[in-house]
């Protein structure tokens, strides 16, 4: 529990951020995203809450780095290939 409150305190740091919002940009701005309980969000929406690092704009950088460390340690491409198999 202590560790989960300092990890919530902990500041984001600008590079993280950045690739976040480059990551974000990409995306359509007429289509809405849903993060799970918090809502449907536009683009600019999502942009401003990761630059504020309010709770949606964390739990957004938290879904984008676990997508990228699945991309680089393969996890992606196996899953791909499993349901292929299938």
């Amino acid at each position: 529990m202590v560790e989960e409150t300092k990890k919530s305190e902990e500041k984001i740091s600008e590079d993280i951020k950045e690739l976040v919002i480059a990551r974000l940009d990409v995306l359509p701005a007429d289509k809405k995203i849903s993060i799970g309980s918090y809502g449907e969000f536009t683009k600019s929406e999502l942009i401003e809450k990761v630059k504020k690092e309010d709770e949606v704009g964390r739990e957004v950088i938290e879904l984008e780095l676990t997508f990228l460390r699945a991309l680089k340690e393969g996890k992606l491409l196996e899953e791909v290939i499993s349901a292929e198999e299938e």
